[in-house]
């Protein structure tokens, strides 16, 4: 058996014959399942062997997504992926004994159904029988369990598949499964209070390290929206929203002056310990949520070198006019490498350097302690890909791109 073991290797099937006993007493391993015992083997042999892995199976790493889906079947041996699919498991079970215990009926509805309107586009299957006639995939068992609830099923469950023909983003694919429930008769706090009980019981049972907070926050919607800005906030990071518009309509900041002439508002949040963000990694946060829609962002950065309470009546107008000059030369200078208009004007050869109530000079050597720092530029991966895109045209949207943002010069 020892000499047959020697040319075993990772990923191989082998039969081992022995006796089980337990592991001498130092030796044992606390931090496996077996780690008491260990097999006395008398005989070994090999039943299949493996070629190498394309990626280790025994310990988790980084493994590219299309690689790990080409592989399935090894990456569902992973430890990390078992735990998963044992978790979910025990959910599901968890679901459906707790409603059972409150008298809900699961229900499993159709999978091939008529195409229903909602809120995405339905996945399509021809039928055979019936040529020219297509079959749809749910996208919810919406008017299915209504259905139910007309026909005297008051309190219905299903862990229900799902199917949607969406672009995909971070929290959309194709199909997913969701715990799809109805009851009659009843009230909005009767439906949140047994959502609120359940999930919190589930975690406590299946895994109860994880905190979770009781009772869980209850917010309108105007609420959210007002202080969060979405509809699904998380509330484990904070930051809430401030409304600035009272403050922002009396600067010469024609971006935030104009929001509100217009009627709307003009909000910001508080981001303890990002002061000294480097440009890069504030350029890196613009370029997020430029993906998710907003059009730049405004940074205020206090360093901790003062407090913003001790801003004078002079240091503030600055601060706001700087808006202004940076917002008019970021077409007309920025792109030449120039500075803002402080430096051009009082900087010119005799020109005379003014100052302000306290004396101090308005050129470059102005105390600034706290500014904006408007930022507004394109990568320049995206300007190339743009111009693959758009062809014979692209030219033409390139240099229409390098006026109006700063962006690094490629090769055309």
């Amino acid at each position: 058996a020892h000499s047959t073991a020697e040319s075993f290797r990772n990923e191989w099937v082998i039969q081992v014959t022995g006796e089980v006993a337990p592991r001498p007493e130092g030796t044992e391993n606390p931090g496996i399942a077996t780690g008491a015992i260990e097999l006395v083997a008398s005989g070994a042999s090999v039943l299949n062997e493996s070629l190498t892995p394309p990626f280790y199976i025994n310990e988790e790493s980084d493994v590219e997504e299309l690689l790990r889906m080409k592989y399935r079947y090894l990456d569902l041996r992973r430890p990390g992926m078992r735990d998963m699919l044992v978790l979910r498991h025990k959910v599901v079970k968890f679901i459906r004994d707790f409603l059972d215990e409150r008298a809900f009926l699961e229900v499993e509805t159709p999978i091939l159904i008529k195409s229903t309107p909602e809120g995405a586009r339905d996945y399509l299957v021809p039928s055979r029988l019936y040529p020219g006639s297509f079959y749809a995939l749910p996208q919810s068992p919406q008017q299915l369990k209504q259905l139910l609830m007309a026909a005297g099923v008051e309190k219905y469950f299903q862990i229900a598949r799902c199917f949607r023909d969406e672009d995909p983003r971070a929290d959309r694919q194709p199909e997913h499964t969701q715990l799809d429930l109805e009851m009659s008769f009843v009230e909005e706090d009767d439906v949140l209070g047994l959502i609120e009980e359940l999930y919190t019981a589930l975690i406590d049972t299946v895994m109860p390290e994880k905190r979770v907070l009781r009772p869980f926050p209850r917010l309108t919607y105007a609420e959210s929206m007002a202080s969060y800005g979405t509809d699904k906030p998380d509330l484990r990071f904070g930051m809430e929203m401030a409304d600035l518009s009272d403050i922002a309509v009396s600067t010469d900041f024609r971006v935030f002056t104009s929001a509100v002439e217009s009627g709307g508002i003009v909000k910001g949040f508080s981001a303890p310990g990002c002061a000294s963000y480097s440009r890069r990694q504030t350029d890196e946060l613009i370029d997020f949520v430029k993906e998710w829609g907003a059009r730049g962002l405004v940074t205020i950065a206090l360093t901790g070198e003062g407090s913003i309470n001790d801003l004078t009546e002079d240091q503030i107008p600055v601060a706001r006019s700087d808006q202004g000059d940076r917002q008019e030369d970021r077409r007309g200078y920025r792109r030449h490498g120039a500075r803002s208009r402080w430096a051009r004007e009082d900087n010119k050869p005799g020109a005379q350097q003014p100052a302000t109530r306290d004396g101090t000079p308005t050129g470059t050597d102005r105390p600034r302690p706290y500014r904006f720092r408007i930022r507004n530029r394109l990568p320049t991966f995206r300007v190339e890909r743009e111009r693959r895109a758009m062809g014979r045209y692209a030219p033409r949207v390139f240099h229409a791109k390098i006026r109006y943002r700063e962006v690094h010069r490629v090769r055309p």
